[in-house]
C-alpha cells in the first residue's frame, strides 16, 4: 500500500490543494485549515447550505496570509491576520484572530450574508487537542482509493435497479481526504488500530462520519444524494454513515507521496 495523494485546505470548506509532501504537526498538516469563514457571532458557516466555498480557490503564499480567488469574484490578497480576536462558537476554541476587513467583505460578497474570515493563530488553545486538528474535527482524515472504488460499484449498481443510467465516478474531494491511500483492500481501514505513513506513526482515533456536504459535487456545485444514498444502505450504522477514518499523529515529520502505508 502507498500514499497517493496529499491535500490540503487553507481555509475550511474551500478547495483543497494537491501537494507532493506537507509537514506533520500535532494538530494536522502544516498548511492545513487554519482559516475559516464564519458569522459575525463566531458561529462557522458551514459548506453543506452555502457550496459557494467549493469555488473557492485559497492558497497562503510565503510572505503570509492568503491569496483568495473564485468564479465571478475578483482576486484578494490577504494579509496575515494581526487584528483583534473574535470569540468562536465551534471547535472547542475560545477566540480566533480577525483577517483583514477586506475578506470579511470579499466572503459576504461571495455567501450573500454578513461574513468574516479568521485565523487560527493557536492550535494549542483547543480544550482537546490531543483529538482534533487546526479548525476540524482531528489532525488528518484518510480515505482509500479502493473504498471509493466500491462506493461508485454499488452507486451503479443501484442505479441499474432503479433502471438509471449509472452516474460516473465519485470525486474523491468530495469527501475532503488530507491522505488518499491506494492498494487496501475495500473499507480495510475500517479495522485498522494505528497505520504508519512514511516514518509517520498515526493513532486512529474514530471512523469518520459523513455530511450532506458531501452530496455537492465539488467541480459544478451541482447536488445530489449520492453518496449520502448509498451509504445508507452499506454503510449505515449507530445512526450515522461511514467513509474513511481520523487520525491523530503519534510523532512528527514529513509524509511524501508514495510513501509505503503499513497499518496496525
Amino acid at each position: 500500500m502507498e500514499l497517493a495523494e496529499i491535500r490540503t485546505y487553507p481555509v475550511k470548506s474551500t478547495k483543497g490543494i494537491s501537494r507532493p509532501s506537507a509537514h506533520v504537526l500535532p494538530w494536522g498538516l502544516e498548511g492545513d485549515r487554519r482559516w475559516a469563514v464564519v458569522d459575525p457571532l463566531g458561529d462557522l458557516i458551514w459548506v453543506g447550505e452555502h457550496p459557494q466555498f467549493l469555488s473557492v480557490s485559497a492558497a497562503e503564499p510565503p510572505e503570509g496570509g492568503l491569496r483568495l480567488s473564485a468564479k465571478g469574484m475578483g482576486e484578494l490578497k490577504v494579509p496575515p491576520a494581526t487584528g483583534a480576536t473574535l470569540p468562536l462558537g465551534f471547535s472547542n476554541l475560545d477566540r480566533a484572530v480577525l483577517a483583514h476587513a477586506d475578506a470579511h467583505e470579499w466572503f459576504t460578497r461571495l455567501l450573500g450574508k454578513p461574513a468574516r474570515l479568521i485565523w487560527l493563530d493557536d492550535p494549542g488553545r483547543r480544550t482537546n487537542t490531543e483529538e482534533q486538528g487546526g479548525l476540524w474535527d482531528a489532525p488528518l482524515l484518510l480515505v482509500s482509493r479502493s473504498s471509493l472504488q466500491r462506493l461508485d460499484d454499488w452507486i451503479a449498481e443501484s442505479a441499474m435497479e432503479r433502471q438509471e443510467h449509472p452516474p460516473g465516478p465519485l470525486d474523491v474531494a468530495r469527501f475532503r481526504p488530507n491522505a488518499v491511500i491506494d492498494g487496501a483492500e475495500p473499507f480495510a481501514e475500517d479495522t485498522w488500530t494505528s497505520v504508519r505513513i512514511g516514518e509517520i506513526d498515526f493513532r486512529v482515533s474514530e471512523l469518520c462520519d459523513r455530511c450532506a456536504a458531501t452530496t455537492w459535487d465539488p467541480a459544478t456545485q451541482d447536488r445530489g444524494k449520492e453518496p449520502l444514498r448509498t451509504l445508507a444502505k452499506h454503510r449505515r450504522w449507530d445512526g450515522k454513515t461511514w467513509f474513511g477514518i481520523r487520525l491523530v499523529p503519534r510523532n512528527l515529520g514529513e509524509l511524501r507521496v508514495g510513501d509505503e502505508v503499513r497499518p496496525g
